[in-house]
């Protein structure tokens, strides 16, 4: 049996219905980004973040230093509270955001794909200055303190709770401090929601040439197969700007050692990375970060198409 879900962009010979802003938006994303999040988004997110920050272990190793932290849990290591809060706001302005400048660009004419790389540029900049800097930060945080308490001469190491990490270090550095690395997340975020969602339109406008569904079929809707595969294929292929998430793992991470800089900066952190790796430490947890983006898109493009469409029929205008 196959499930409709209805496009929200236009196709040839259409257009976009004017409508009003939408706040229902901000819950269908904080929705959304919460179940991607708890389901197999984090454990996808701790690997990465590993295997960026601990750019000699293979994808193996990573594996199995993460198990002996925690068990199961310690592919969670991060969730609660900061992916949960991190997700709950962060999709919320992502969906709402993206919606509506995809909705205006489309408006103006412009094709499906531009309008989505516009929406999901602006939406990942929303993210990044409204929400994502600290919370970002700190499930860096916890992911990499975690591996240092583990290293050699620090398994007596007293271990302190996630709050007074953040404490400790808003008293160290101030709002800066907890904020290190925004603006590297701000490139990746942009770059991340600008390549997902526009590829996302653009792969199904070609599973729409494909189907046959222009000209007088141009109104047919995807099946939620189909936007999945479009998602994936969207979320698959933006893993291109890996070396950026690489730089902001590495500016947010608490791992110490000699010759790292103190004070990161974009400029010096990745001549760092450079320096101790050469180009394939720019590409370290490549893989991890593939699975989690076609994840991601599919519950944000995918998922969040469908849940919109769920929520204005149940409870939008009755016209």
């Amino acid at each position: 049996m196959t499930v409709a879900v209805a496009p929200t962009t236009a196709h040839p010979g259409t257009t976009a219905a004017k409508k009003k802003i939408s706040y229902a938006n901000l819950g269908v994303g904080a929705a959304m980004n919460m179940f991607e999040v708890t389901t197999l988004g984090q454990p996808f997110e701790v690997i990465k973040t590993h295997l960026a920050a601990n750019r000699q272990d293979n994808m193996a190793t990573a594996f199995k230093k993460i198990y002996q932290r925690g068990g199961i849990a310690g592919f969670y290591q991060g969730l609660i509270p900061w992916a949960w809060i991190e997700a709950s706001t962060k999709g919320a302005v992502l969906i709402f955001a993206a919606g509506e400048i995809e909705h205006v660009a489309l408006n103006s004419g412009i094709s499906p794909f531009s309008a989505g790389l516009l929406g999901g540029m602006g939406g990942g900049l929303a993210q990044a200055y409204t929400t994502m800097g600290f919370c970002t930060f700190m499930k860096t945080v916890e992911i990499t303190r975690h591996k240092a308490a583990g290293a050699v001469g620090a398994a007596s190491a007293p271990q302190v709770s996630t709050f007074a990490v953040a404490s400790d270090i808003f008293k160290r550095e101030g709002i800066r401090g907890i904020n290190k690395g925004v603006n590297a997340v701000a490139v990746r975020q942009c770059t991340n929601w600008g390549s997902r969602l526009g590829l996302s339109r653009l792969a199904e406008e070609s599973i729409r040439k494909l189907r046959g569904y222009e000209g007088e079929n141009a109104k047919i809707p995807l099946s939620a197969w189909e936007k999945i595969a479009a998602s994936a294929i969207g979320g698959g292929l933006s893993i291109w700007n890996q070396p950026i998430e690489v730089i902001r793992v590495e500016m947010q991470s608490q791992l110490k050692t000699v010759g790292r800089p103190e004070k990161m900066t974009i400029a010096n952190c990745a001549k760092w990375i450079w320096e101790t790796n050469g180009l394939k430490g720019f590409y370290r947890g490549s893989v991890p970060r593939f699975g989690l983006g076609m994840w991601q898109t599919i519950c944000m493009v995918a998922g969040g198409d469908a849940l919109k469409k769920f929520v204005n029929e149940k409870y939008g205008d009755k016209k």
